[in-house]
């Protein structure tokens, strides 16, 4: 439960309650459980504070400061977090729903198993973010930067990420049906085993990434940038591959079956194994 005093004071403002921090800078205010939904927090310094569990739905949070601080099982649905500090944040298991997040400052936040579906995150800084488990089904990432997040089975389905950096971000298993990755950025990122079936990847630079066993049926690849990729056993049964770099690219046992290969560059990809688009397997 929280602290009375801390949640006494929190109430009579933003100002006082900098005021107060600035005192008591030794002080890690315990604000867990607390009902602040609608709150106006807007540029308050809640770094380090504990709020797991707190109630902080459709609440005002604006250019906060929550580095470091614990929001562990809170609930933040609808809330407005545009520009705020999350740097290092314990957000496991939050609810996030609908939360505006643009130009949010989330790096190495621990995000494991949070909801996100919905949520704007526009521009928002996630590198090194720990994401594991988190639901991003229909979130706006489109110029996020998520250089090496760890987004192991993270449900990423119908999400936009155009333009965002994904460069190193580990998506082994990641859900990425349906995903808006036209003009992404995924220089050796990990996508072994992901589902990116009927994704856009227009334009999409993937130099060197690991796609082996990923699921590509009907993603569309026009103009990629493939070149030394992985596609190891990948299915890419009827993706649209038009123009698309392959240079180099290893394409051994996999899928592509039906697949629009028109002016895409094989020179010294490895096709050995290979269905083609024909059906005839390569030798």
């Amino acid at each position: 439960m929280a602290n009375v005093e801390h949640l006494a004071l929190l109430k009579k403002g933003v100002l006082r309650w900098i005021e107060w921090r600035e005192q008591n800078s030794e002080i890690e205010p315990d604000l867990s459980e607390a009902n602040l939904s609608e709150a106006n927090l807007s540029g308050a310094n809640l770094s380090g504070a504990n709020l797991r569990r707190a109630n902080l739905r459709n609440t005002n949070l604006i250019a906060a400061d929550l580095s470091q601080a614990n929001l562990s099982n809170a609930n933040l649905q609808q809330a407005e977090l545009i520009d705020a500090h999350l740097i290092a944040a314990e957000l496991v298991n939050a609810s996030l729903m609908a939360v505006d997040f643009q130009g949010a400052d989330l790096i190495n936040a621990n995000l494991i198993g949070a909801d996100f579906r919905g949520a704007n995150l526009q521009e928002a800084d996630l590198s090194s973010a720990n994401l594991i488990g988190t639901d991003l089904s229909k979130a706006d990432l489109r110029k996020a930067d998520l250089s090496t997040a760890n987004l192991t089975r993270t449900k990423l389905s119908k999400a936009n990420l155009i333009a965002a950096n994904l460069s190193e971000a580990d998506l082994r298993d990641a859900n990425l049906y349906e995903a808006e990755l036209i003009g992404a950025y995924l220089y050796k990122a990990n996508l072994s085993k992901a589902n990116l079936s009927e994704a856009h990847l227009i334009a999409a630079y993937l130099f060197a990434a690991n796609l082996s066993e990923a699921d590509l049926t009907g993603a569309d690849l026009r103009w990629a940038n493939l070149s030394k990729v992985n596609l190891s056993r990948a299915n890419l049964k009827g993706a649209n591959l038009g123009g698309a770099n392959l240079k180099g690219a290893n394409l051994s046992e996999a899928n592509l079956s039906e697949a629009n290969l028109s002016e895409a560059n094989l020179n010294k990809a490895n096709l050995r194994g290979t269905t083609m688009p024909d059906g005839v397997i390569a030798s």
